[in-house]
């Protein structure tokens, strides 16, 4: 299990060095739909594959023709979900991920779980699959492959630019939006 996790923590190492010539946070004005290659391969490195993903694009036409059919989780922290996170969105504290029963989630719905980059939700989707939720979906990229394809993100007061980057290493992925820590 250490030598696993080693492992991938040295890959996403080597593609977070790799992508030093990716400009900072919002400094690339010129954006294009879709996750780039370094970022696919990132993504790639960091997935297991034990959730079923779904594309941003896919999930905006889900809530827009079916919004009763899905309940979307943001599984990261208190602070990241203050900044901004997806209309109607339910926080689930990762940290308090292992101690959550989801007795609240319906279970006859469509579960979209995401985070920032779909690391901590894909464990978040392993949780609920261990509890027995059928229809798990993990959000391909995250947050920030949402507002990178210029999807709509929120905070207590409405729409918002903001994205809590989680940390500035992950900053170089957020092509869009205004990178907040706090």
């Amino acid at each position: 299990m250490i030598v696993k996790l080693f492992g991938r923590a040295i890959s996403i190492l080597v593609i977070v060095l790799a992508s030093a010539v990716v400009p900072a946070c919002n400094s690339d004005k010129e954006v294009t739909s879709g996750a780039s290659p370094a970022y696919q391969q990132l993504l790639r490195t960091l997935y297991s594959g034990t959730v079923r993903v779904i594309q941003p694009a896919a999930l905006a036409d889900l809530l827009r023709q079916k919004p009763e059919s899905v309940v979307v989780l943001d599984t990261r922290t208190p602070a990241e979900y203050a900044v901004s996170h997806l209309r109607g969105a339910r926080f689930v504290n990762f940290d308090s991920l292992a101690k959550a029963d989801f007795s609240a989630v319906p279970r006859n719905r469509t579960v979209v779980v995401y985070c920032s980059v779909g690391y901590r939700s894909e464990k978040a989707g392993e949780r609920l699959k261990a509890l027995g939720f059928k229809d798990i979906r993990n959000l391909y990229g995250g947050i920030f492959e949402w507002v990178n394809e210029g999807l709509p993100v929120y905070n207590q007061q409405g729409p918002t630019v903001n994205v809590h980057p989680y940390s500035p290493i992950w900053c170089p992925w957020l092509k869009r939006g205004n990178p907040v820590y706090e």
